[in-house]
């Protein structure tokens, strides 16, 4: 009987799908990287999973858009209360892209909250017995901040294992040290950064690209200094230990906690300054991050997108339209060593929202935007 010339399809396993952890402490600019890279065509079929730090998530507003390829991850911190989620919108990709729900994609991409611990991630992607079917973890993308990064570094163990734990290291903010002292801070950070992760590539955010950054080839932890197994093996133990009950996911520890202010009236923009500048000056070494949307009164229909990092706020940007449907003034921020209801009545004197059934005397003196003498 002659050969078929019909060639027989290929059976087995498909091939494992590449993940790309993108990670990076609070403000260093993992969304604006992320919008670098979905901007080259060359990541057109990529799906993004986006995990955010708080009540409200604004980050997936401000991504570039992939079609039906954004998958918004639940509230909390990756590290400690989403690990499931994780694996599940993992699995739902994988089902989508089977079963033609989802156009076909040939890479995944997670970013991270800036306050996640790497190592519970990577562990459930390497161990997991059908994601590690499916997906190849490819490598671990940490952004550093260079204005802030030592002092992160100095204060932040998450940060630490970031970048202790990342294939390639990329630099952002560069452009603002322009003195010789801060060249000199940067030259130093970058020394750090090597003798944490002496086999991680260190790039500066002008000179990345997606080939360079993404194609990392099989995540290696024995490439890593020592302390990167110490803290993998530590996540294996912690993952088959019970899980905490009524854990708060806008909690990150003791010290650390992310809260929404958010409020339907339009703000006019030389309140919206004052509120940000006296926020800077008194609160800013406690103010890890800032992140909002804003509905100006002067041109409601076009909202301000605001960031900041400790001292640092970025010059507003102004978008062209609203995003979604919401077109509420919010702004998530994450304080550390800061109670939120300072912040809240902060903003509340600033729109003329009377503190209820305050007596006066209390009213003048509590005062948050009374003269320092007054209080």
């Amino acid at each position: 009987m002659p050969a078929s010339s019909t060639q027989t399809p290929r059976r087995g396993p498909p091939a494992p799908i590449p993940v790309t952890v993108l990670t990076g402490f609070l403000g260093a600019g993992k969304t604006s990287l992320l919008n670098k890279l979905l901007a080259d065509p060359a990541l057109a079929d990529t799906a993004v999973l986006i995990n955010e730090f708080g009540e409200i998530g604004l980050d997936h507003l401000f991504v570039r858009p992939v079609e039906e390829g954004i998958v918004m991850l639940s509230s909390g911190c990756l590290c400690c209360t989403v690990r499931g989620d994780l694996v599940a919108a993992l699995e739902d990709l994988l089902r989508g892209r089977d079963n033609d729900r989802l156009p076909p994609f040939s890479r995944v991409i997670i970013e991270t909250t800036g306050l996640a611990d790497p190592a519970p991630v990577l562990h459930t992607l390497m161990t997991h017995p059908y994601l590690a079917l499916r997906y190849r973890l490819d490598g671990l993308v940490c952004v550093v901040d260079a204005v802030n990064g030592a002092a992160t570094l100095d204060g932040h163990e998450e940060a630490v294992k970031q970048a202790a734990m990342a294939d390639r290291l990329v630099l952002t903010k560069t452009d603002l040290m322009v003195t010789a002292e801060d060249r000199a801070r940067l030259d130093a950070l970058k020394d750090r950064l090597h003798r944490l992760a002496p086999g991680a590539t260190l790039l500066e955010v002008d000179a990345a690209n997606a080939a360079n950054l993404l194609n990392a080839g099989l995540y290696d932890p024995s490439a890593k200094i020592p302390d990167v197994g110490r803290w993998l093996a530590a996540e294996a133990v912690a993952a088959v230990a019970p899980a905490v009950a009524n854990a708060d996911p806008n909690r990150h520890d003791n010290r650390i906690r992310a809260f929404t202010l958010a409020t339907d009236a339009a703000i006019p923009a030389a309140t919206l300054d004052l509120f940000l500048e006296l926020l800077r000056a008194t609160h800013g070494a406690n103010l890890l991050r800032l992140k909002g949307i804003v509905k100006v009164k002067e041109e409601p229909q076009t909202p301000v997108v605001l960031h900041g990092v400790q001292h640092v706020l970025h010059p507003p940007a102004r978008l062209a339209a609203w995003p979604d449907d919401d077109h509420r003034t919010r702004l998530v921020m994450i304080v550390r060593d800061l109670d939120p209801k300072v912040i809240e009545r902060l903003f509340n004197a600033f729109l003329g929202v009377p503190e209820v059934d305050a007596p006066d005397g209390a009213a003048l003196a509590d005062n948050p935007l009374a003269p320092p003498g007054l209080r």
